[in-house]
């Protein structure tokens, strides 16, 4: 049913009336909750007109090469580290991640620096170990729909970031943040990542409608994957600042020191320098619409 679908009911002696439906996701939309969300991650706001920008490689390969990117962070002025320890991947035989090994590394990482991590949990008995080690718990799109997970996440104490399945409509995206505000976690923040199209020229197709389409709908703060959304880092730039321009409340951006070293999505990864010229950029961007780098 859309959000705004008119039901109409037939009464006796033939009167028809209109019933305007509630939405389907009563939590999430803006009728529960009249003022946007604020997620508090660390010394970061999201959401409320900042940009907060989350940076770091797919996945956490070693100690060394968390810790150059974490100090490119530092000096860019980003605070929120990104990196996977668990990665489930299309193919069997692709890297899978460190396991507890990446969480370590992250968390040791994060702390050295002082930055807040974000990482992904795959398995609703892994909530509670990756809570332990992240700040913010990131769902990927291909768990979008795994409601044990959905529910175990709602349980947690820690902001979620829902990345939006591949093939999944914005109205199943924000169903999905229903089941983690039904069970008690109202710190979740919405991911629109690139949707499969006919379209073979890009890794995904970055929905741009979904960000201003999101932000009229819900209260919750949209966040950006401009790298997963084109998978070719030559568009990460201009489909960052396209997603900023739109509305969106952030972005995460994958960034490798090696992007062509790299063990997972070394394609679509910008360098250290690449990307310390977007973040500039973007705090330009960003006084230019009134909505500084948080």
């Amino acid at each position: 049913m859309n959000v705004m679908e008119l039901d109409l009911m037939e009464r006796p002696g033939s009167e028809t009336v209109a019933r305007r439906e509630p939405p389907p996701f009563p939590l999430t939309s803006r009728r529960a909750r009249a003022t946007d969300t604020i997620v508090a991650v660390g010394d970061t706001w999201i959401g409320g007109g900042s940009l907060a920008l989350m940076a770091g490689p797919c996945a956490v390969e070693d100690r060394a090469q968390m810790r150059t990117v974490a100090e490119a962070l530092c000096q860019a002025g980003v605070k929120i580290l990104r990196g996977g320890a668990f990665k489930p991947r299309t193919s069997p035989y692709s890297f899978q991640g460190l396991g507890r090994g990446g969480l370590e590394i992250l968390a040791e990482v994060g702390a050295e620096f002082g930055l807040a991590v974000v990482t992904e949990v795959v398995r609703p008995e892994d909530v509670s170990l990756v809570a332990g080690y992240a700040d913010i718990l990131q769902i990927g799109s291909r768990n979008m729909q795994n409601f044990s997970l959905l529910d175990a996440v709602g349980s947690s104490t820690r902001p979620v970031l829902l990345k939006r399945g591949m093939m999944s409509t914005i109205e199943e995206m924000l169903q999905a943040a229903e089941y983690i505000l039904y069970r008690g976690n109202r710190q979740v923040m919405l991911c629109e990542r690139g949707i499969r199209t006919f379209e073979t020229y890009t890794r995904n197709t970055f929905d741009i409608n979904a960000v201003p389409a999101l932000k009229s709908l819900t209260h919750l703060p949209v966040i950006a994957d401009p790298s997963h959304g084109t998978g070719k880092r030559d568009l990460v730039d201009a489909v960052a600042k396209a997603a900023a321009v739109a509305g969106a409340d952030g972005l995460i951006v994958e960034v490798h020191p090696h992007p062509e070293d790299a063990l997972s999505d070394g394609a679509q990864s910008l360098t250290l320098e690449a990307f310390a010229r977007l973040v500039a950029e973007l705090r330009l961007l960003g006084q230019a619409l009134g909505r500084p780098l948080s």
